[in-house]
């Protein structure tokens, strides 16, 4: 089993920037498949950005392209989300996810997650 843990959440003003983390402990396959998804109020779960752990590949949703960067530390087996020139739009629980297998990790069906961050952006 995988654990997840994320944390770096809070409140900030519409500009700003966040750190938001996702620690991993268990086994972790070096050919994982990693990823953000963010759940506003009312709505759905949606991507926001997915890596290999390795970090060799990234790829964003393009509402966070050029806003958001997804990086690593393997050392401390955790992956990062920097979130800059935040919006009121971004307000939503993030979700860091894994799976060995990329599809599922698309399709936001990963075998792991965790329990969720809570990012608020104010106007």
């Amino acid at each position: 089993q995988v654990q997840l843990v994320e944390s770096g959440g809070g409140l900030v003003q519409a500009g700003g920037s966040l750190r938001l983390s996702c620690a991993a402990s268990g086994r972790t396959p070096s050919n994982y498949y990693w990823g953000w998804f963010r759940q506003a109020p009312g709505k759905e779960r949606k991507f926001v950005g997915r890596m290999t752990w390795s970090g060799v590949n990234t790829v964003y949703a393009d509402s966070v392209k050029g806003r958001f960067t997804i990086s690593r530390d393997n050392a401390e087996n955790t992956m990062y989300l920097q979130m800059n020139s935040l919006k009121p739009e971004d307000t939503a629980v993030y979700y860091c996810a894994a799976d060995p297998l990329l599809a599922r990790v698309v399709a936001g069906t990963a075998d792991y997650w965790g329990q969720g961050t809570q990012v608020t952006v104010s106007s």
